[in-house]
C-alpha cells in the first residue's frame, strides 16, 4: 500500500503511520485481527481488535478506490480526453463519488436527448447560447434548421441546444457536489400510504402520511419505510424545496440579463426536473441506505456479541423440554458434555391424569440421571409447562426459561441429522436448548447468525456486510474465550483464528481417530496443518490435564521457553508458577523485555500464569418470569415484572417478560436521566424490572419503563412541565433542576399555574 493511503488511514483513525503499516505487513502475512491483537502488541503498539479490523477495512477500500482511478485514467486515455488538469483531479480525488463525478461528462452512454441533437450539429449553438453574449439568437438559430436531419425551425434548434446544456449542467462536478449537499441537508423524506392498501399495511399505520428530514431520519425508521415501499404499501419520495434547488443552478451558469441567459435558465430548469433531481434521489437513496445499513449492522452485531457471551451454565447434566400443548413436551436427558442420554414425550397439558404422569417420568429421570437443572424453552406452552415443573419443588434444581430462537433452524439442519439422525427435529431442538444453557456460545455459533434473534430488518441490510460484520463478531467471541480442543466442534472450531471449516473437519478426524490431544504441539500432525496456522491458533486452543500446564492457557507456545526460563531463574517449576501467587510477584518482568517482547505481553502471561484458561463470561444467575403472568392479556398498566433484554435497537430495548410478546422499553423509559444509547444502560441478556405502562392487545404491543414510578409522575406533573418551559424560555437553565429542587418548588408555583 502507498505511503499516501497509509497516512490518510493513520489520520483517520488517529494512530502513527508505523502502527498502520506494522498491521498491514502482519494482515498481508496471513495474521487474523484476533491473533494481531492478542500476541503482537508490541508490533502494533497494543492496537485492539476494533482498530485493526478497521484498518483492514479502510485498506480494502483504498484498494478499490484505487483500482477504479487506474480504469478510469486508462478509459480517458483511450478516449483521448485525459488533460493534465484532469488527470491531477483524478489523482486527487478521495471518494469514489467524486471520481465518478469527474469522469460522467466522458463517460460513454446510451443515446440522450443531449446526444441526438449533437448529431444534428447544435454543439456550436449551444457553446454559443452557454457564452451569454447579447446577440440575435433567433438570426442565429435559423442558421441551424436542417430538414434533413429532421431540424425543422428555430424552435427545434433552441430545443436542441437546450438539450445539450442541460446535460453539459447536470454533468458538472462541482454542480453535483453542491446539489448532494443541498438533497442531505435541505431535503425530506416523505411517505404516503398506496390506495386500498390501508386495511394490508396496518403494521405500517404511523407511515401512511409521514414526513422526516434526510439528514436526521434514524435507520431503523428508514429502514421501515423501504420495507413497505418494498411490500407496495407505500410510496417513499425524497423532496427538496424546488426554487433553492434551481438557485444553485443560476448561481452557478447564469452570468447574463439576455435572451441568451433566458435559454439558459429553461436549460437549468429542465436540468433540475429531468435529471439531476432523479439522479440525486437516486444517490440520496443508495447513501441513506448505505448509512441506515451500517447503523443496523452495528447495533445488530453488539447484540449478538452480548448473546453469543451471555452467561454459561456449565457443564451440568441437564433436562431440556421443548414445549407444545396437544403434541406434548419433547424432553432430552444431557450429560454434562452435552451428550444425549434418553428422550421422551411428555403431556403436562391434557388433563389430570396426563399431568400426573408427565410429573412421574419427569421425577423418575431426574432421579435415574442425576440432574441438576432443567432447561424450558420459551415457545407456545414455555409459561405453561415451567409452571408444571416449578410444581414438582424439586430440591435444589436450577430450572431455566432458555430463548429457543433459531432452535428450530439447527434442528432441520444437516448438523443436526447428521448428529441425530434417527431423532426427529422437535428432538434435536430440545437439544439445543438445553446445550444453550450450558454454554451458549457453543451452541449459537451452528446457528446462523441472522437467526439468533437479536436483529431488526436483518433481512433488509446488504448482506455481504452483514455476513461478514457477524462472522467477525463470532470470530472475535470464540477467540475471546478459548475453547477445548478435545471436545469442541467442528462449528466452534473452524472459528478459531486460522483453522476454518476444512482444518476442523481434520482436526476431528484426527480426535476420532487418535483419541484426546494429550499436547498443543500434536496439532502440528493434522493434515494441511501447516506453522501458519499453528501460530494463529494455538493460543486459542486450550487443553485440560494436559502434559504441559500452559496448554491450558492463553500463553502462546511460542512464549514457553520466555515461561520456562522465568520458572528456572526463581528455581520452581511452571506449575509452582502457576499457583503460587507470592512466586509471581518476585518475578521481575523487566529482565525478560527483549527486541520481540514487550511489557504488554509480559503482563498477559503473568495474568494467564494467575488464572489460566478463565472464562471472561459473567457467572451465571438463575431467572424466573412472575407466576402471576404467562399471556398478554393478564398484563395491566402499573404492573412491576422481572424481565430479560432481548434485544437492543436504537430507539430502545426489548425485553421479555414471559408472556410469548416481548415489550418495549422506549430510549426515553430506560433512566432517569437523558441518554442517547440504550447500551449506555442495558445489554442483551440483562436481567431488569420493568413496570408497564401500557398494553395493546390488538396490535400485540406492550409498553414498558425502566423509571421508578415516583419519578414518573413527577415528571408527568403539569406544573413541573409548566416550569420546565418556564425555565428554558427565560434560558436560566436548559435542563430542569435536580427532582429535589424541582419538588420544593411545585408549591410555590401552584398558584401561578393552576
Amino acid at each position: 500500500m502507498n505511503s499516501k493511503n497509509i497516512k490518510k488511514i493513520a489520520e483517520e483513525l488517529a494512530v502513527a503511520n508505523k502502527q498502520v503499516m506494522v498491521t498491514i505487513d502482519l494482515l498481508n502475512e496471513g495474521g487474523t485481527v484476533p491473533f494481531i491483537a492478542r500476541y503482537r502488541k508490541e508490533a502494533t503498539g497494543s492496537l485492539d481488535e476494533v482498530q485493526i479490523a478497521a484498518i483492514r477495512d479502510r485498506k480494502q477500500q483504498l484498494e478499490e478506490l484505487d483500482k477504479r482511478r487506474e480504469s478510469i485514467l486508462k478509459s480517458m486515455m483511450e478516449l483521448e480526453k485525459l488533460t493534465p488538469e484532469l488527470e491531477n483531479q483524478i489523482m486527487e480525488a478521495e471518494s469514489m463519488t467524486l471520481l465518478e463525478d469527474i469522469y460522467l461528462p466522458f463517460k460513454p452512454k446510451r443515446k440522450t436527448k443531449a446526444s441526438a441533437a449533437r448529431e444534428k450539429g447544435l454543439q456550436a449553438l449551444a457553446d454559443l447560447i452557454m457564452r451569454q453574449n447579447d446577440i440575435e439568437l433567433d438570426e442565429e438559430a435559423y442558421k441551424y434548421i436542417n430538414e434533413e436531419l429532421g431540424v425543422m425551425n428555430t424552435q427545434d434548434v433552441l430545443g436542441g441546444a437546450r438539450d445539450i446544456l442541460a446535460e453539459f449542467m447536470s454533468e458538472q462536478p462541482e454542480l453535483r457536489s453542491r446539489m448532494r449537499d443541498f438533497f442531505i441537508n435541505s431535503g425530506t423524506f416523505h411517505s404516503k400510504v398506496i390506495k386500498g392498501k390501508e386495511i394490508e399495511g396496518q403494521k405500517y399505520k404511523d407511515y401512511f402520511d409521514w414526513t422526516e428530514p434526510v439528514k436526521t431520519i434514524p435507520s431503523h425508521r428508514l429502514l421501515a419505510l423501504r420495507r413497505a415501499e418494498k411490500e407496495i404499501i407505500l410510496t417513499l419520495d425524497i423532496e427538496v424545496p424546488e426554487d433553492e434547488a434551481i438557485g444553485i443552478l443560476k448561481d452557478l451558469f447564469i452570468i447574463g440579463l439576455n435572451h441568451s441567459s433566458e435559454q439558459v435558465l429553461q436549460a437549468a430548469n429542465d436540468a433540475f426536473k429531468r435529471l439531476i433531481k432523479p439522479s440525486m434521489e437516486t444517490e440520496i437513496r443508495l447513501l441513506t441506505k448505505k448509512q441506515a445499513d451500517a447503523e443496523a449492522i452495528r447495533v445488530f452485531a453488539y447484540n449478538a456479541r452480548q448473546l453469543l457471551l451471555a452467561a454459561p451454565l456449565g457443564q451440568k447434566r441437564i433436562i431440556a423440554i421443548d414445549p407444545g400443548f396437544r403434541t406434548g413436551c419433547k424432553l432430552v436427558c444431557l450429560d454434562d458434555q452435552g451428550q444425549l442420554m434418553e428422550n421422551t414425550t411428555i403431556y403436562p397439558h391434557n388433563g389430570a391424569e396426563a399431568v400426573k404422569e408427565a410429573a412421574k417420568t419427569l421425577k423418575f429421570l431426574v432421579d435415574k440421571f442425576k440432574i441438576e437443572a432443567i432447561a424450558i424453552g420459551n415457545g407456545t406452552a414455555g409459561r405453561e409447562t415451567e409452571s408444571f415443573v416449578r410444581s414438582i419443588q424439586f430440591t435444589n434444581m436450577i430450572i431455566v426459561m432458555v430463548n429457543e430462537s433459531g432452535a428450530s433452524i439447527y434442528s432441520a439442519s444437516d448438523l443436526a441429522r447428521e448428529e441425530f439422525p434417527d431423532k426427529d427435529i422437535t428432538v434435536r431442538g430440545a437439544v439445543s436448548i438445553g446445550r444453550r444453557l450450558m454454554d451458549p456460545l457453543a451452541e449459537l455459533v451452528k446457528i446462523d447468525p441472522k437467526s439468533i434473534g437479536v436483529g431488526q430488518y436483518q433481512h433488509d441490510v446488504d448482506q455481504n456486510q452483514l455476513q461478514s460484520s457477524l462472522d467477525d463478531t463470532v470470530i472475535s467471541c470464540v477467540n475471546s474465550i478459548g475453547v477445548e480442543l478435545n471436545t469442541a466442534s467442528k462449528q466452534i472450531l473452524s472459528y478459531i483464528s486460522g483453522l476454518g471449516p476444512q482444518l476442523a473437519q481434520n482436526i476431528i478426524e484426527y480426535r476420532k481417530k487418535n483419541g484426546a490431544f494429550k499436547r498443543r504441539s500434536e496439532l502440528k500432525l493434522i493434515p494441511r496443518l501447516g506453522d501458519k496456522a499453528f501460530e494463529q491458533a494455538a493460543g486459542f486452543l486450550r487443553i485440560r490435564n494436559s502434559e504441559n500446564p500452559l496448554d491450558s492457557s492463553a500463553v502462546h507456545p511460542e512464549r514457553y521457553t520466555l515461561v520456562e526460563q522465568m520458572a528456572k531463574d526463581l528455581k520452581c517449576k511452571v506449575q509452582d508458577l502457576m499457583k503460587d501467587a507470592d512466586l509471581r510477584q518476585r518475578i521481575k518482568l523487566q529482565n525478560y523485555v527483549n527486541e520481540t517482547v514487550g511489557l504488554p505481553t509480559l503482563n498477559d502471561i503473568l495474568m494467564e500464569l494467575a488464572k489460566p484458561g478463565l472464562d471472561p463470561r459473567e457467572q451465571f444467575e438463575a431467572f424466573c418470569f412472575s407466576e402471576d403472568v404467562n399471556v398478554i392479556t393478564d398484563l395491566h398498566v402499573g404492573m412491576i415484572l422481572p424481565g430479560i433484554i432481548t434485544n437492543i435497537t436504537a430507539f430502545g430495548a426489548f425485553v421479555d417478560v414471559g408472556v410469548h410478546q416481548d415489550g418495549l422499553v422506549h430510549l426515553s423509559q430506560m433512566a432517569e436521566k437523558f441518554i442517547k444509547d440504550p447500551n449506555e444502560v442495558v445489554k442483551v441478556s440483562q436481567k431488569v424490572m420493568v413496570r408497564v405502562i401500557e398494553v395493546d392487545v390488538p396490535r400485540k404491543r406492550i409498553a414498558l419503563s425502566m423509571k421508578s414510578e415516583n419519578k414518573q409522575k413527577l415528571i408527568q406533573n403539569p406544573v413541573l412541565k409548566e416550569y420546565k418551559k418556564t425555565m428554558v424560555k427565560n434560558n436560566k437553565e436548559k435542563e430542569p433542576a435536580p427532582e429535589t429542587d424541582i419538588a420544593s418548588k411545585l408549591a410555590a408555583l401552584k398558584n401561578k399555574f393552576s
